[in-house]
């Protein structure tokens, strides 16, 4: 039998009646772990995983894969020992991902926040708004959730243009990204953590954005340099709609909080029942390949 560690019971019900599985809900906090660490072979950590749950994994003597229930895998890399397989879940949240990123482009640009705001005080404050019809949309970071971004901007009158690391068909390398953003309306982060994409959004990238342009994080705060976020939202030159922060969570007294045109979600992109439902059906996929021998999906190898 193979021993399997899950972070939560719907996955473990997921993975219910599977030939060869012995599954266990274990959430590693930092005191000792259950007796069946000595028997992991497949180890899925939490969505959000606390340093224990990523300090665990220095701990399964017979651990043979660690699989995220994310797309990003930075935190958990460091963590992987030699010989260790690490699989990222790579197009398993990206309907809600993509969903996110639109609806906060329309949120932002139609200033859905303040009306919200003042239908609360009830004010009927009508003013005209942007809209995104007629934008150019910069991707940046053109991946299966980049593509499923697009596919959802498809009947709103908006031109894409695509950026990845490497050029091919279509999508454009990073490194004619300084040309493309003066052209942007809208610019779009879905690019992994890598040593390159850490702190890219600095004050020469913001700077090199037109005004009234809107930024969209959906990827990770550390690849925006928060301090720049906040002189260009606070000059209101630049707007924000930001899932993701450094730090995170946002303390109660950051800055970004108060400053116009500012639209902050708490790292929501992927946390609705579509990608809950398809995590579970992914991990039991991949615990299945792994128990026969099959190779297992979106190995993570290589520089990243």
């Amino acid at each position: 039998m193979t021993h399997i560690w899950v972070p939560v019971a719907d996955i473990a019900a997921a993975l219910e009646g599977l030939p060869g599985a012995e599954v266990e809900v274990v959430v590693a906090d930092g005191g000792p772990l259950p007796d069946s660490a000595g028997q992991v072979e497949f180890y899925v950590p939490p969505f959000f995983p606390a340093q224990p749950a990523i300090d665990a994994i220095g701990q399964l003597p017979k651990l043979a894969v660690v699989q995220a229930l994310t797309a990003g895998v930075d935190r958990l890399r460091p963590a992987v020992p030699a010989g260790v397989t690490l699989c990222n879940a790579r197009g398993v949240h990206d309907a809600s991902t993509a969903e996110w990123v639109v609806g906060a482009m329309v949120a932002a640009l139609r200033e859905f926040p303040f009306f919200a705001r003042e239908q609360a005080a009830q004010r009927w404050s009508y003013h005209f708004t942007d809209c995104l019809a007629d934008k150019t949309v910069v991707i940046v970071g053109y991946g299966s959730i980049g593509a499923a971004v697009e596919r959802r901007l498809a009947g709103f009158e908006v031109s894409v243009l695509r950026v990845a690391r490497s050029a091919r068909e279509g999508v454009a390398p990073v490194s004619e990204l300084p040309g493309l953003l003066p052209l942007a309306d809208v610019v779009v982060l879905l690019a992994p953590v890598t040593a390159e994409t850490i702190g890219m959004v600095d004050a020469a990238f913001l700077a090199r954005m037109k005004d009234g342009a809107l930024l969209v994080n959906a990827a990770r705060g550390s690849l925006a340099v928060t301090d720049a976020l906040v002189a260009e939202a606070r000059s209101g030159r630049l707007r924000l709609a930001l899932d993701v922060t450094d730090p995170e969570p946002l303390p109660p007294d950051h800055p970004l909080w108060d400053l116009p045109g500012v639209f902050i979600t708490p790292h929501e992109g992927a946390s609705t029942p579509v990608s809950l439902a398809r995590m579970s059906a992914y991990v039991r996929d991949q615990a299945g390949r792994f128990i026969t021998g099959q190779p297992l999906y979106n190995v993570i190898a290589g520089s990243y």
